[in-house]
This record gives structure tokens, C-alpha cells and sequence, in this order.
């Protein structure tokens, strides 16, 4: 197959694009800037060049293609108080390769995340959580894109963890660590047994490549390799890696170190992937969170 994939150097992009041109598949990879397009080039797929507010960039691309991952995010304006406008245009995104796609019955995966869905129980492949003010607003756009079912466009979300974690990750363990590293103490809120999924890169993009080779129209896809990691066995695999004091701080403190993480570091949000592993008999290899931290490659990075 060829396909055309959005955010083709970005962090999880970049492990999507290896990962189907070692299946064999064709990849033509969406680059907005030369640095990008060199890194496209150089994994081996071939450059097309624009961003995701090209919408005729991207209607053509998915025209010639025979499936589309778009996996694009404006994170460079996300978080710097632009969500909503980061949201507006992956939705019209989506709409543009679902529109291209429509009657084709070729295959359109867009990413998402598991944030928000249940909060303190277990959420499954089934739930479909409300939208809420910032990033809930992603969740519209997993709708906007399921709804391409119904005009033959074999659709699918792939809800990520949190955390993709690997050597190389700049997200969110990357910034956990800096944070703790700057504050002197790796630290958690409360009793630190709220939980978070995680999932190894490898583990991700060789599900991205499983969705788009098999799932069927309108799957919800849960790219989770653990269901929950407790907080507190991060923050002191953090304290190992660093050589600081493991503490507990109040959720006021926790804004004082983290910023905006402290809210997403107070979540409790298990996730299961078990109908994602049974419909693609997908397993993953990659090592949990706590394993990768223990590595030791987070902390140099960090200290570089």
C-alpha cells in the first residue's frame, strides 16, 4: 500500500513511517520545513511538502494514496494558550482526507488520546467520553473522522497514551523529569497511586500499521501497553535516575513545579486495551514505563 502520513517526523510519526516501510508499504510523508523534509527523505519515504492548513496539500496527497495516518498536531501553538485554534484546524484536517477518501473504502486513522474518557475507572475501546473545555475538544474531531464510515472511508482512532515513551521522547516524561530535576526532588501528589497508560513507541506505531492494514470501519483503537502506572513508582524511578529525594507535595505545590502537568499529574485514568489486542492480535513488546525510565536514557537527555 502507499500512504500518505501527516506529522511523518514528529516523534510518534517518525517510528510510524520505519515501521511501514519495513511491511513493505510505501510511505509519502507530509513535511512543513526542510529539517522535516531531510528527516522524511532520509527514513526513506518520499517528501511532499506543506502543513496540515494545506488543505488542497492534503486532498491531493490522500487522493493518490491508498490510506492516510494522520497523526499533525499545531503542538507548536497547543500550548501556548491556542488549543482550541490547534483543535479548529485538525478538524479541518480530517475533514479534507475524509472528504478525498469518501466512496473509496481505503483507510483513514487519526490520532487521539485516552485523557478525559473515564477519569478513576477503568475505560475500554467502548467508551466515548464528552468533550470538555481544551484538549476535550479532540474528541469531536474522533467523531468527525468515525463518521466517514457512513461514506465508505474505512475510518479508525488511534487513542494514544499519555505517554509515549522511548529513547528520544521530548513529551510528557521528558518534561516530568526536567521539572524535577529543576526542583530538586522527583515528586508526586498525594499517595502518587493515581495511574496513567503508557505505551512504548515501538509498541504504538506498529498498531498505527495493524490499523490501517485491518481494522474495520469506525474502530477505536487503544495504543495502551499498560493499563496504569502508579505516579509514585514514576516519581521514584525518576529519584533513582536522578539521584534526588522522592516526595509527596499537595496539589498547590505541584502547579509550582509542574505548571500545567499538575492537572494531568492528579489524574487517575486506567485504560485497557484488551478489545484493541484482541481485534488485531496485537501484543506489546516494548518495555513498560518505569523499565524505560530505569534505562537511564531520559535523565541524559534532560542534563543535555
Amino acid at each position: 500500500m502507499r500512504i500518505f502520513v501527516t506529522g511523518a517526523s514528529g516523534w510518534i510519526g517518525s517510528a510510524v513511517v520505519a515501521e511501514l516501510l519495513a511491511a513493505d508499504h510505501e510511505v509519502l510523508g507530509l513535511a512543513r520545513s526542510d529539517a522535516s523534509a531531510e528527516a522524511v527523505a532520509a527514513a526513506g519515504a518520499e517528501v511532499r511538502r506543506g502543513d496540515i492548513g494545506d488543505l488542497d496539500v492534503l486532498r491531493e496527497a490522500a487522493r493518490e494514496s491508498d490510506g492516510v495516518v494522520h497523526l499533525a498536531f499545531r503542538h507548536d501553538i497547543a500550548f501556548t494558550g491556542e488549543f482550541e485554534t490547534a483543535v479548529g484546524s485538525d478538524r479541518a484536517a480530517i475533514e479534507a482526507l475524509g472528504e478525498a477518501l469518501a466512496g473509496s473504502d481505503r483507510p483513514l486513522a487519526i490520532a487521539s488520546g485516552v485523557a478525559g474518557l473515564k477519569p478513576g475507572t477503568l475505560a475500554t475501546e467502548r467508551d466515548m467520553a464528552e468533550p470538555f473545555p481544551g484538549p476535550g475538544g479532540r474528541i469531536l474531531n474522533e467523531r468527525t473522522a468515525l463518521a466517514f464510515a457512513e461514506r465508505r472511508v474505512r475510518s479508525m482512532s488511534v487513542r494514544f497514551a499519555p505517554t509515549v515513551h522511548g529513547d528520544g521522547d521530548k513529551g510528557f516524561m521528558h518534561m516530568i523529569v526536567a521539572a524535577d530535576r529543576a526542583a530538586g526532588s522527583a515528586a508526586y501528589i498525594g499517595e502518587g497511586i493515581n495511574r496513567w497508560p503508557a505505551v512504548h513507541r515501538s509498541d504504538a506505531a506498529r498498531l498505527v500499521r495493524l490499523g490501517i492494514e485491518g481494522a474495520p470501519a469506525r474502530s477505536v483503537l487503544h495504543a495502551v501497553g499498560e493499563d496504569g502506572v502508579a505516579i509514585r513508582d514514576v516519581a521514584e524511578a525518576i529519584g533513582r535516575g536522578l539521584r534526588l529525594p522522592v516526595t509527596s507535595i499537595t496539589a498547590e505545590l505541584a502547579e509550582a513545579q509542574f505548571g500545567f502537568l499538575a492537572g494531568f499529574l492528579a489524574l487517575d485514568m486506567p485504560v485497557s486495551s484488551a478489545l484493541t489486542r484482541e481485534l488485531l492480535s496485537w501484543e506489546p513488546s516494548g518495555p513498560g514505563l518505569v523499565a524505560d525510565l530505569d534505562q537511564g536514557h531520559y535523565f541524559v537527555a534532560t542534563a543535555a
